[in-house]
């Protein structure tokens, strides 16, 4: 690799595996020590298990794998104080901090009775999660630091988690991503003078598991669910392919690892407040939901 992000610390919230860990391990390639948190253990309205303490330790052993520095702390996002707490102590660890990455994010989903709690957990994570994170890092940053958000292609597509087959989860997911976009929009102008910048990535279906579930796979299969059959990977990842307009099912946690550390580093130095979409042209291909 070519050091990119040598001599830099960065902060990455769902560390424990899937795309966060992907980040973890591409900018320890690349050069930096990483503060890699992440909740382990399960919010019950999430329709799979989230990571565990061996998924955190697996990240923590890939990003020394790099030969990098690791702080690994387990940290809820929607508790600020929590965060901060585990913020600091990777800082204190590794010297510093200069690039974000607020990531953590959930989907709960309706797998009986619609429940209004469960918007309030997907908003709690990946709304509130991610301006907990840049509230506790903003103090830790200097001058010409990198934020870098985890967005979602479908959260713009109307029609898509805010269908009522994803019921309260789906709707909460699909506006926090939509008041993501907002947030850092206004952020941008905010930090700008300190040529802070901060930018979201928007993947399209991504190969991790918030979408390979059972729950995802009875929403892309209704047909079986309503004939009271259990929708399986085989059965909904053909309909997976329809979301692109390239002929894939999904994209790899490394994609977005990959555009993660352009936007860490110094090549991006004058890129901030952009909304970048690896979507495989889903967005262009259902501009007003799917279907229309």
């Amino acid at each position: 690799m070519s050091g990119k992000l040598e001599g830099k610390v960065a902060l990455i919230t769902g560390a424990a595996r899937g795309q966060g860990r992907a980040h973890a391990v591409a900018m320890a390639k690349e050069g930096a020590d990483i503060i890699a948190l992440d909740i382990c253990r399960d919010i019950p309205s999430n329709p799979y298990p989230l990571a565990g303490p061996e998924d955190l330790a697996e990240t923590e052993r890939a990003v020394e794998g790099c030969g990098r520095r690791v702080v690994a702390r387990v940290a809820d996002v929607r508790e600020r104080s929590e965060l901060r707490e585990a913020v600091e102590a990777g800082v204190r660890g590794l010297g510093g901090l200069d690039i974000v990455v607020a990531n953590a994010g959930i989907l709960p989903m309706a797998m009986g009775e619609p429940d209004p709690m469960h918007f309030v957990d997907a908003s709690d994570v990946d709304l509130l999660g991610v301006m907990n994170t840049v509230a506790v890092a903003i103090p830790q940053l200097p001058d010409g630091a990198s934020i870098i958000v985890t967005g979602s292609t479908a959260g713009m597509i109307r029609g898509t988690t805010d269908n009522p087959d994803m019921g309260p989860g789906g709707a909460g997911y699909g506006w926090s991503k939509r008041i993501v976009m907002e947030y850092v929009d206004e952020m941008c102008l905010v930090l700008a003078p300190r040529m802070i910048r901060i930018n979201a990535i928007h993947p399209t279906n991504c190969n991790t598991h918030l979408l390979q579930n059972e729950g995802m796979y009875g929403v892309f299969r209704p047909d079986l669910r309503a004939a009271g059959k259990t929708a399986t990977r085989a059965d909904a990842e053909p309909l997976f392919t329809l979301f692109q307009a390239m002929p894939i099912p999904y994209i790899e946690p490394e994609d977005s690892a990959n555009l993660g550390v352009f936007l860490a580093s110094d090549e991006s130095r004058y890129i901030t407040g952009q909304h970048i979409r690896i979507d495989a042209g889903s967005l262009l291909k259902w501009p007003n939901g799917p279907g229309k």
